[in-house]
C-alpha cells in the first residue's frame, strides 16, 4: 500500500471476516450489525447501506416460517374460523 498511496493509487487493505467482525468503525458507523434471533441467536449481519438522518432504519431479524401467517390472512379478510379450517386441513 505505500508504494500505491506513494502514487496517488488509492487503495486499502484487504480484511478478513474475522476482523471485519471486530473492526469497531463498521459497527458504530451500522455497516455491520448484530441482530437477535430466537432460533439462531446473535448474529452479525449487514447493516442498511443507505443512511438518511431523518428516516433511520433498523434491521431486523428474519421471520421464522409461519411467524406471520396469521396476520396476512386476516389482512386478506380470513376471520378465525376460516384460519382455523385452514390450519386442520394442513393448508397452513
Amino acid at each position: 500500500m505505500r508504494l500505491l498511496n506513494a502514487h496517488d493509487i488509492p487503495c486499502g487493505p484487504i480484511l478478513s471476516m474475522k476482523e471485519l467482525a471486530e473492526e469497531p468503525s463498521l459497527r458504530a458507523t451500522g455497516t455491520v450489525v448484530e441482530v437477535d434471533h430466537p432460533k439462531r441467536g446473535k448474529y452479525l449481519t449487514v447493516g442498511n447501506p443507505i443512511k438518511l438522518s431523518d428516516s433511520p432504519s433498523e434491521v431486523k431479524r428474519s421471520p421464522l416460517l409461519g411467524e406471520h401467517t396469521e396476520e396476512v390472512l386476516a389482512e386478506l379478510g380470513y376471520g378465525p374460523p376460516d384460519i382455523a379450517a385452514l390450519r386442520s386441513g394442513k393448508v397452513v
